[in-house]
């Protein structure tokens, strides 16, 4: 009867312990990006970097520093989708000379385009984002 006992408990205990334990063959969900903002160039060297997945979080980095995630408010991310909404990519523009000038490229719905100066279009979207690179990016 003792032996019993103890297989049972070993039995219930190998049991329980399986059916808590996490999935270690569980694969992790891709994150699907929404927009993407890189501003790069300037007598700066700017190289700064805001990825927007859809699940809301974002990915910020710049030339120096670490890469920072966090996850924007429900305000932040309607006013961005209302901005996208009425965004319109066109085509990149051609490097302009000099050696002073930022060079914008998003990438939104599967398409990329770089600019140097900014549309009526792409201002809200571009400076929303830069928003959240400085409310957000914050080395340690």
């Amino acid at each position: 009867m003792r032996i019993l006992r103890i297989a049972l408990i070993v039995i219930l205990g190998t049991a329980l312990s399986a059916t808590m334990a996490p999935a270690a063959s569980a694969t992790p969900v891709a994150k699907k990006v929404l927009v993407e903002l890189r501003e790069q160039g300037g007598f700066a060297g700017f190289d700064n970097r805001v990825i927007v997945y859809t699940n809301g979080c974002v990915r910020l980095s710049r030339r120096t520093g670490p890469t920072v995630n966090k996850c924007l408010t429900r305000g932040e991310q309607r006013k961005l989708h209302h901005d996208l909404k009425l965004l319109r990519l066109g085509h990149s523009q051609a490097k302009p000379q000099g050696a002073d000038f930022l060079k914008y490229t998003l990438t939104y719905r599967g398409h990329r385009v770089s600019r140097y100066t900014l549309t009526a279009t792409w201002t809200p979207v571009v400076q929303r984002m830069e928003r959240f690179l400085v409310k957000y990016w914050a080395p340690d």
